[in-house]
């Protein structure tokens, strides 16, 4: 089916559904020799499964990874690279009263229109579930950019209207919200208690930063590297906006404010994100997005049901408060993705 494949020399196609038997990657276009074991993806996989507390949702599942194909001693071999990632506590029962409902701030009504059919359970295809074979995929890719000493770093800086501008890195991993400063991080904690207690759900705004990329990654006219990097962080079911540098700023700067002075030692600033023209001038490549609160919610909200009649709903199962943290190893994999696919055609014609 169109739309479940993402690239185009590092191409990958995810499948799989919430409450069904796995999920998975099919990957294609990775080069052979990169060392590889299903203990390398784990890392990240264990940054994004769910029942980790805070704003998690309380699912339990292990997310381990097998690698099905395409290596060998640990090693790629240049063929098709198939990840599987089994469904072990789907609790299916938990979505029976909603097998005749649309949820409010879900793809149920869209999907049933587009196909005639939908999984009500948890969401199926449309579920943020699917998310987990984005990170899987997205760990190899991210093992080919550090062969060339490209990283990729994601951080939360607001929530629930909480902001913060410093950017302590260290800090990042000292606090449950991965955000760059351990005070703010605090306050999100006690916003995500209180919103916890009212049955309700947070929003918030992800940094994403790719350092070490070289100048010229990107392809003109419709393939920019910010157009490619804005559709592959779109593709997240929670992000609602995306930005690239100084982005929605640069409406209300000049231009002698918003442009980014060039000097002997390089760019004096970094308004434009890291990308000129839609290629990368070698500076640090930085996107924002904003994510909107989860739509699954305990408080009663008003629906329709199959036969167009309007009915209250109340959404049962297991959910996140915020779709934050557990966001930001998949917005890392999506631009994983898209650098090492941009970074390989690159090298097709250098």
């Amino acid at each position: 089916m169109a739309g479940n494949t993402f690239g185009t020399v590092f191409r990958i196609t995810t499948w799989g559904e919430s409450h069904g038997t796995a999920i998975g990657a099919a990957i294609d276009g990775c080069p052979p020799g990169l060392e590889l074991s299903p203990a390398d993806i784990q890392k990240d996989m264990d940054r994004r499964r769910p029942g980790t507390g805070g704003p998690a949702s309380p699912r339990k599942e292990p997310d381990k990874v097998e690698i099905l194909s395409g290596t060998f001693e640990d090693r790629t071999t240049g063929t098709p690279i198939s990840l599987i990632i089994y469904n072990k506590d789907a609790h299916s029962k938990s979505y029976d009263h909603l097998k005749t409902v649309f949820r409010p701030g879900h793809g149920d009504i869209t999907y049933l229109k587009k196909y005639g059919i939908r999984d009500h359970r948890g969401g199926g295809r449309a579920s943020a579930r699917e998310t987990a074979a984005r990170v899987a995929a997205g760990a190899v890719a991210r093992k080919i950019l550090a062969v060339h000493n490209i990283s990729v770093l994601a951080y939360t800086i607001a929530m629930g209207g909480i902001t913060t501008e410093k950017r302590a890195v260290a800090e990042i991993t000292q606090n449950r919200l991965c955000c760059p400063d351990n005070e703010t991080a605090a306050k999100m904690e006690k916003k995500i208690d209180q919103v916890r207690k009212q049955g309700d759900s947070l929003g918030g705004i992800v940094e994403i930063t790719a350092s070490g990329c070289p100048a010229g990654l990107g392809e003109p006219v419709f393939d920019k590297l910010d157009a490619e990097l804005a559709k592959a962080l779109m593709s997240i079911g929670a992000v609602k906006g995306v930005e690239i540098g100084s982005g929605f700023a640069a409406a209300h700067l000049t231009g002698s404010q918003n442009n980014d002075p060039i000097t002997p030692a390089g760019f004096a600033s970094n308004r434009s994100g890291g990308i000129l023209a839609g290629l990368s001038n070698g500076d640090d490549i930085i996107a924002r997005v904003a994510v909107k609160p989860i739509p699954s919610i305990s408080i009663e909200q008003q629906t329709i049901d199959l036969d167009n009649k309007p009915v209250p709903v109340k959404i049962g199962g297991r959910h996140d408060i915020s779709a934050i943290p557990r966001i930001i190893p998949v917005c890392e994999a999506m631009v994983c993705l898209t650098l090492a696919d941009h970074y390989l055609r690159q090298k097709a014609i250098t």
